[in-house]
């Protein structure tokens, strides 16, 4: 298995997690506000440090690619290209709503046709989101939407869907349909559950071209109410 380096910043949280076969060996996190600025550069640099003393070599860069805020995720991204062009290894990147699923799916076991909608805040209603099933299949593509009680309805007429995240508590009282689930402790994405992300992309070499890779910010999405088939 590989070396990795994994970069998180898409939301006020900043953190970087070095995985080595499969298993976190390093890990920093900040949660005191947007500090990307700040703490990354230090927290990449311990991380490298960390693999030297171990004699790993870096074999790519994982970093956040979004939904997220426009600074967090240039500061981000601008630090893994610099690394990747610097050491000339290759850059991955994971989708920001894919983290924050995996860190729920992976802590508690769950009935298998449960769906699951990470939320990332944004203004007044208005929330950026995604829904996958147990298996990470996206059921639902990320979008930006608005909340009201049918948002969602299409996919809880059949199924329970557990909405999480930093936007899920604004939607708790207006999705009141009882398959609406919602998670009481905040879920962020965070770099060290990037490991199965990052590790699936390398494998399968689904690179990004360091020259011209992008992330897409939230101000990319255009609010609308989803209208989808059910998933069964």
């Amino acid at each position: 298995m590989a070396t990795l380096l994994n970069i998180e910043t898409s939301t006020s949280v900043c953190s970087v997690a070095l995985t080595h076969e499969g298993q976190v060996i390093f890990r920093r996190e900040n949660y005191e506000g947007p500090s990307h600025a700040s703490c990354l550069g230090g927290y990449v640099q311990e991380a490298i440090d960390m693999a030297k003393h171990y004699g790993f070599k870096l074999d790519a860069v994982a970093v956040s690619c979004g939904p997220g805020s426009y600074t967090g995720l240039r500061i981000g991204v601008s630090m893994a290209k610099g690394l990747c062009f610097g050491l000339g290894i290759p850059l991955i990147g994971i989708n920001t709503l894919e983290i924050m699923t995996c860190h729920v799916m992976f802590r508690e076991k769950y009935p298998e046709n449960t769906l699951f909608c990470p939320m990332i805040d944004a203004r007044r209603m208005e929330v950026y989101s995604a829904i996958y099933d147990l298996s990470l299949n996206p059921v639902k593509p990320v979008s930006a939407d608005i909340i009201e009680a049918d948002t969602y309805e299409n996919f809880l007429r059949e199924q329970s869907v557990l909405f999480f995240g930093n936007g899920a508590a604004k939607c708790r009282s207006v999705l009141t349909n009882p398959k609406a689930l919602f998670l009481d402790k905040d879920i962020n994405p965070l770099a060290s559950d990037m490991l199965a992300l990052a590790e699936k992309a390398f494998r399968e070499r689904d690179f990004k071209d360091v020259a011209y890779f992008e992330p897409f910010y939230l101000k990319e999405f255009v609010a609308t109410k989803p209208k989808h088939k059910v998933y069964n």
